[in-house]
């Protein structure tokens, strides 16, 4: 045990491979552990965006004096970024964590470059929503099955306690106790879940925002009726549609197709208004349109 608390402390520097919300936001609290990260995308606009939310969301909390303004800038400090698909500079990357779009192909061809460049000892890990660990792990050489596992976040990163630690069919003992260790370094409450479709979050989550898109679609109340009698009724801190809309309604239907077509059950049917509304592009907040209209609302 002291030999792998001793690993865990000598992580010292983490590659994040792609910089949309999750892949910043995590960027952020690794580095705010004193991380050196490397955040990768395919360009520098994505980046530079992605600097941009890190930087807001450390203004809100010196503004707060959650933390001091020189801490802040070490934070920001830390993680450098690189754009295009040459990752030899992850090559001395404690832990390569990748957080590319809900797609096979995407995963598989960022997984095949990075196995040709990460260090032999690295930890290796997804933060998919849905997609399952094993399948993942399926495509990367047999010997380094051992130490991917899945570390899914949840959003807003930095202000989220939650992350699940999911152990696929190859996964060792090791590297789930040492991304439990790493998800306590950095300031979370790590939850081990065994390889599930949705795992243990998405999987209870997820049907029930499905289940309150279906109430719209029926005509059973309005998105901010819903999302009232959710709160007031359930004690939920954010009604189900908002909270669609703040996770991307995208986000929403690939995880429920990805449960409907692992565990063959209907109940995981989509509802017909989430695919028409991700065919409009009205995903939630990151397009200012889904069940709520965010170019005019402060909601």
């Amino acid at each position: 045990m002291a030999s792998l608390a001793r690993a865990i402390s000598a992580m010292e520097e983490v590659a994040i491979i792609g910089s949309g919300i999750m892949g910043a936001g995590i960027a952020q609290v690794m580095s705010a552990a004193g991380m050196r990260v490397l955040m990768y995308d395919i360009s520098d606009e994505f980046l530079a965006k992605a600097m941009g939310e890190v930087k807001g969301s450390l203004d809100r909390m010196v503004k707060k004096k959650s933390v001091s303004q020189s801490d802040a800038d070490g934070i920001l400090n830390r993680i450098k970024t690189i754009a295009g698909s040459d990752y030899s500079a992850l090559s001395n990357a404690d832990l390569v964590l990748e957080v590319v779009p809900e797609q096979m192909p995407i995963k598989e061809k960022v997984w095949k470059a990075l196995c040709a460049k990460a260090k032999p000892t690295a930890v290796l890990a997804s933060n998919t929503s849905s997609i399952s660990i094993t399948k993942i792990n399926g495509l990367i050489p047999s010997e380094r099955q051992p130490h991917f596992a899945g570390f899914h976040f949840f959003n807003p990163v930095p202000v989220m306690k939650l992350v699940e630690v999911i152990r696929g069919l190859q996964t060792s003992d090791a590297t789930v106790e040492k991304l439990m260790q790493l998800g306590k370094r950095i300031g979370k409450t790590p939850v081990p879940c065994l390889d599930s479709p949705g795992f243990v979050c998405n999987r209870i989550l997820v049907p029930m925002i499905n289940e309150a898109i279906f109430a719209v679609f029926e005509g059973v109340a309005t998105p901010a009726d819903i999302d009232q009698v959710m709160k007031l009724g359930a004690n939920h801190p954010m009604g189900p549609l908002a909270l669609a809309d703040m996770i991307g309604l995208d986000t929403i239907l690939s995880v429920m197709e990805v449960m409907h077509r692992e565990f063959g059950d209907d109940k995981y049917r989509a509802c017909p208004l989430l695919r028409k509304m991700v065919d409009a592009k009205h995903l939630g907040r990151k397009t200012g349109k889904g069940f709520y209209d965010y170019k005019k609302s402060k909601l």
